[in-house]
Parts: structure tokens; sequence; C-alpha cells
């Protein structure tokens, strides 16, 4: 069976260079901007496999994985993402992703995440506890899943001005440790 890559990523030169470098291994591609247009391509492409941007101009990538795992035959699903937390990842995981990989990731590491097929308990755990940095950002990820990633409403449960909110978000996230 020949893999069919759906590549739902709103950087449209990160995806054309992905799709580029996944055609060059032999794999049929197709990309989508946006989570609307993932629901139509998945349709009409019928992926075997998916990679999916976590941060996307209206919905989340997140909502794209519920999708895609609700079709059936579901696709493999890999999450990349440069929005990186623990919250997200165990969010994507639950609703089907396979995988969840932090950017910047080579074609050759989205190709292992993708068809991979077991867990690997042979991951190394850090030795250092999270840096203070890294909670907050890591709780303000967990709030805004429980929040359909809706700022306002996780602003107003962090009890944080919206604009305040936003301008963490717009950070990148601090190192785990």
């Amino acid at each position: 069976m020949s893999m069919k890559l759906l590549i739902v990523e709103d950087d449209a030169d990160f995806a054309a260079a992905l799709a580029r470098a996944m055609s060059k291994r032999g794999i049929e591609t197709a990309h989508a901007g946006d989570a609307a247009e993932a629901r139509a391509l998945a349709e009409a492409f019928q992926p075997s496999h998916a990679v999916v941007d976590l941060k996307l101009p209206g919905d989340s990538g997140l909502k794209v994985v519920a999708d895609l795992a609700a079709r059936a035959p579901a696709p493999a699903v890999v999450v990349l993402t440069g929005y990186a937390s623990i919250a997200t990842a165990v969010e994507a995981v639950r609703l089907g992703a396979r995988h969840y990989l932090a950017k910047p990731a080579n074609a050759d590491e989205i190709l292992a995440a993708l068809t991979r097929d077991t867990p690997d308990a042979g991951l190394e755990v850090s030795p250092e506890p999270l840096s203070v940095a890294r909670l907050e950002w890591e709780h303000i990820q967990k709030v805004l899943a429980e929040h359909d990633g809706n700022i306002s409403a996780t602003a107003r449960a962090l009890k944080m001005h919206r604009r305040t909110l936003q301008r963490k978000l717009d950070k990148h996230p601090p190192k785990p440790a």
C-alpha cells in the first residue's frame, strides 16, 4: 500500500518543503492550510497518514485530529507544533494522534513518527523538574485546551487580562528544563 499524506499546516513554505521531501520518498501528498480545508481535502484525498500543525487559523489542530480520527479508516496522525506542551500532547493522543513532535522536525523524524506503530518505553526521563516559566506555560496550555482554544474564556479562567494572555501565547514556549 502506498502512503497518502495529508499535510495540515498554515506555514505554506514549510508545508511545500515537507511535501517535496515526502514526494522524493515516493509519498503522495496533499496540503491544507486550515481546518476547514483539511476536512474537505480528507474527504476527497482519503489520506492514509496526516501531519497536523497544532496552531491553525480558525479551528485548532486538535479539532482536525478528532475529525481525522473519526474517519473510517482513520489515518495515522502526527501532530507537529512549535507550541509544544504536555497538556496539548496528552489531548492530541487522547483524540487519536499517533505521535506528537515539536518543531523543528525534519522529514525523516516525521516519517519515522508516522510509520512507528509501537510506543517507545526507552525514552529518557529528564532528571530535572520543569522550570517555573515552563510550568506556567504548561498550565496555560492545559486551561486553553479545557476551553477549546477560546482565548477569552481561558483569560477569564486564569483571572488574566486577554491581551496579557495573548502576549504569553505569542512567545515561544520556555525550554522544558
